[in-house]
C-alpha cells in the first residue's frame, strides 16, 4: 500500500479531519483557550493499563490522561511536590510514611479519593494480588502494610527502609483507580473502559488496537498543587490512533491530518524540524538502552567472552551512523541525567585488538567463515530486536557487523516472533536480551537486574524457573539502593552497582534514550512528566 493510499484509508478509518482540531481562538492565541481534540498517533497499541504496567511508554501515555498520583515529581528539578497528597511525613528510618490526602477528590465514578482507597490502592501495587493476578509494582520494596489512621490519612508501613519510595508515589505506576478497577483481574485491565482513574481525562471509547477517545472531565478541579490551572483540562478530548508505519505518522502531522506524534526516528527530525514542527525529546533518566547477557548460557558464562562483547562494540559509531543530538552517547549503565550517575567511560572503550586478545585467552580460536569455535561449537548468539526502542533492529544489526569483526555472530531475530515472550526467559536460547527502563530515582538500577523484578540477567530465583546463576554481591548492592535511607550512601551504592554491572561486563551500554515526539506549531503547553510520557491537561490548540 503506497503512503498517500494509507493516508487515504486513515482518514476514512479513524475520521481524521483538519476540523478535528481547528476552533476559532483567540486571535493572538497567546492565552490558553478550551475547545478542541488532539488527534494523537501512536506507534503501538496500549497492552494492559493496570498501573504499574505503565512502564510500557503506550500504557503510560494513556495512564498520564487518565489517572492522577499521589506526589508529583517535578520534572525540572526532580523534586517530590504536592498532588493528591497535600502533605506527607516520613520517620527516620524511612519504614512509614503518613500522607494527608487533598479533600474533594473523586474517581470519575463518583467514589471518592480518600484513604481507604489510596491505601487499597498501594496494599494492591505493594504486595500484588495473586487471585487476579495483579503483579507487583517494581516501584516499591518492602511493602507490609497500609492504615487508614482518619477518612484523609493513610499510613504506610515497610519490613525494613525503603528511601525510594516517595518517589515512586510520583511515577505512572502508582496512578490512582478506582476501587472497582482495583476488583478486576489482570487480564480484563486491557480494556481501557474499566480503568476508572480520578485524572483529567476520562476513556469515552475504544476499538482495541485501533484507536482510543478521552473526553476532559468536566467537574476535574485538582491539578499538581505547583499548577496555576486547576479546573478541567483546555483540551475536550484526545483521540489516540494506532499508526505503526513512521512514514505515515510523519504524513499525517505534515499535512495537517493529525496534531501530535510519538516515536520520531532521528532520521526523520530534519524534515519535521524544516516545516517548523515542534520535536520534543522528554529524556528517560533511567537505565540506557542497552543489551544485557544471560550467564546461564554457556557462550556468554565467562567474564572475558563478555568483557570481548563490550569492548567489540564501538557506541559512538552506532549513535553517529543511526541517531541525532537527541540520543548522548552511553556513558554509563544509566543516563547522565539520572539520580546516582557517574561517568564511567573509560570502562566502555572501543578496543578491537583487546577484543580479540581476550577472545584468545577464552580459548575462541577463528574458524571458517571466521566465526570463532571451541570445541567444535561456534560463538554463535541469538538476540530478539525490542519493538518499543528506537530503530533496535538497526542498532543491533550493527552491533552485528561490529562483533563479526572479532569473529562472534549475532542472529537478530524479529520483535514480533510468537516465541519471543517465552525464548526471552531462556537463557538457552537467548543468551542475551535488549533491555532500557525509565525512572527518575536509583532504584531504577534494582528494576532492571534484580532477580524479583525485571531480572535481566535470568539470575535464581527470578524469571527462568531452572536458573543457577546468581551474583550475591551485585543483588546486595541493589537491595542496599532500595534500602539505604542515608542519601550518600544510597548514591555511592547507585554507583558501585554501575561499576561493577560494567566489571562483570552484564550489560553494554548503547545511548541514553529519549523518547521523541513531534507537534504541529499550533499544540501549545505540551509537558513531559520526569521520564517522558506525555501530559496533555496544560494543553491547548491556538488558531489555525
Amino acid at each position: 500500500m503506497t503512503i498517500a493510499a494509507n493516508f487515504k484509508v486513515l482518514t476514512l478509518a479513524a475520521g481524521l479531519s483538519l476540523l478535528a482540531s481547528s476552533v476559532a481562538f483567540s486571535a493572538d492565541g497567546s492565552k490558553p483557550v478550551q475547545g478542541g481534540t488532539l488527534i494523537y498517533l501512536e506507534q503501538q497499541a496500549h497492552t494492559n493499563l493496570y498501573p504499574p504496567a505503565g512502564g510500557f511508554y503506550p500504557n503510560g501515555g494513556i495512564l498520564n490522561q487518565i489517572t492522577d498520583k499521589l506526589t508529583y515529581q517535578n520534572p525540572k528539578t526532580l523534586q517530590i511536590e504536592p498532588w493528591i497528597a497535600e502533605s506527607w511525613t516520613v520517620n527516620d528510618k524511612a519504614t512509614e510514611y503518613t500522607f494527608k490526602i487533598r479533600r474533594g477528590v473523586t474517581f470519575s465514578d463518583g467514589t471518592p479519593v480518600d484513604a481507604n482507597a489510596v491505601a487499597k490502592n498501594y496494599d494492591t501495587f505493594g504486595l500484588g494480588n495473586k487471585d487476579l493476578k495483579q503483579p507487583a509494582s517494581e516501584v516499591i520494596n518492602n511493602y507490609d502494610r497500609s492504615e487508614v489512621v482518619d477518612p484523609y490519612t493513610v499510613k504506610f508501613y515497610f519490613k525494613k527502609s525503603s528511601p525510594g519510595f516517595l518517589q515512586g508515589t510520583s511515577v505512572i505506576g502508582s496512578g490512582l483507580v478506582s476501587l472497582k478497577t482495583l476488583a478486576l483481574p489482570f487480564d480484563q485491565l486491557g480494556d481501557a473502559t474499566k480503568i476508572i482513574g480520578s485524572g483529567p481525562f476520562v476513556v469515552e471509547s475504544e476499538t482495541l488496537g485501533k484507536q482510543l477517545s478521552l473526553k476532559a472531565r468536566a467537574d476535574y478541579n485538582w491539578g499538581p498543587a505547583r499548577f496555576e490551572h486547576q479546573g478541567r483540562a483546555y483540551l475536550d478530548g484526545i483521540k489516540y490512533i494506532i499508526t505503526g508505519e513512521d512514514s505515515v505518522r510523519i504524513g499525517a502531522l505534515l499535512s495537517g491530518q493529525a496534531d501530535f506524534i510519538r516515536q520520531l526516528q532521528a532520521y526523520d527530525e530534519k524534515q519535521v524540524s524544516d516545516q517548523s514542527f515542534a520535536i520534543y525529546a522528554a529524556p528517560t533518566r533511567g537505565v540506557n538502552d542497552s543489551v544485557a547477557f544471560r550467564p546461564d548460557n554457556p557462550l556468554v558464562a565467562d567474564l572475558k567472552v563478555r568483557q570481548a562483547l563490550l569492548h567489540a562494540t564501538d557506541s559512538k559509531e552506532i549513535v553517529d551512523t543511526l541517531f541525532s543530538a537527541n540520543y548522548p552517547q552511553a556513558k554509563s549503565v544509566i543516563s547522565s541525567a539520572a539520580a546516582g550517575y557517574e561517568d564511567l567511560s573509560s570502562k566502555l572503550t572501543h578496543d578491537q585488538a583487546l577484543a580479540e586478545k581476550l577472545l584468545d585467552e577464552a580459548g575462541w580460536k577463528k574458524g571458517t567463515g571466521g566465526v570463532r569455535q571451541k570445541d567444535g561449537k561456534p560463538l554463535s548468539l541469538a538476540v530478539y530486536e525490542s519493538l518499543p526502542q528506537p530503530q533496535n533492529k538497526a542498532v543491533l544489526q550493527l552491533v552485528a557487523q561490529q562483533w563479526a569483526k572479532v569473529g562472534v555472530k549475532l542472529q537478530v531475530l524479529a520483535g514480533t516472533s510468537g516465541n519471543l515472550v517465552t525464548d526471552n526467559v531462556d537463557p538457552a536460547k537467548t543468551p542475551l536480551v535488549v533491555a532500557e527502563v525509565g525512572r527518575a530515582d536509583p532504584d531504577v538500577i534494582k528494576s532492571q537486574f534484580y532477580p524479583k523484578n525485571r531480572d535481566a540477567l535470568l539470575q535464581k530465583g527470578g524469571l527462568n524457573a531452572k536458573a543457577t546463576f546468581s551474583d550475591d554481591k551485585l543483588n546486595g548492592l541493589l537491595e542496599a539502593i532500595a534500602s539505604e535511607t542515608d542519601s550518600d550512601k544510597r548514591l555511592a551504592a547507585a554507583k558501585a552497582a554501575q561499576a561493577y554491572l560494567l566489571d562483570a561486563a552484564y550489560v553494554i551500554p548503547f545511548f541514553e534514550e529519549p523518547q521523541v515526539f513531534a507537534g504541529a506549531p499550533y499544540v501549545k503547553g505540551v509537558a513531559f512528566e520526569a521520564v517522558g510520557r506525555p501530559s496533555f491537561y496544560n494543553v491547548w490548540l491556538a488558531a489555525h
